[in-house]
């Protein structure tokens, strides 16, 4: 079956980095595009970045633009999510997400376009 598994996140500093990864399996990776997403507690879950099947495109949402990015392997059927600048209100959980595409370039951001999805990972930023 389809797995999504995310790691890198913990307990950073404001001003700090983390890259966090997301290994896919069960599927052909190169074949879907990828988003990720992050929750804070009591709100809604909220569009973070995504990146094209081809990983030729990527978006970004606005809180996070010029801080995060978004990048992913082919070959190791990973993506992802390097932070800088890292913020308190940063603070949720980050999941990946992948969605088919027959467009190698398209990217997608709203959470009701992806098929799969992975637990999270938990990423807190203090003050």
């Amino acid at each position: 079956q389809v797995q999504l598994v995310e790691s890198g996140g913990g307990f950073v500093e404001a001003g700090a980095s983390l890259r966090l990864s997301c290994v896919a399996s069960g599927l052909t990776f190169s074949n879907y595009a990828m988003g990720w997403f992050r929750q804070a507690p009591g709100q809604e879950r909220e569009f973070v970045g995504a990146v094209s099947r081809d990983g030729g495109s990527t978006y970004y949402a606005d809180s996070v633009k010029g801080r995060f990015t978004t990048s992913r392997d082919n070959a190791k059927n990973t993506v992802y999510l390097q932070m800088s600048s890292l913020k308190p209100e940063d603070t949720a959980v980050y999941s990946c997400a992948a969605r088919f595409s027959v467009d190698g370039r398209k990217t997608y951001t709203l959470s009701i376009h992806y098929n799969f999805w992975g637990q999270g990972t938990q990423v807190t930023v203090s003050s």
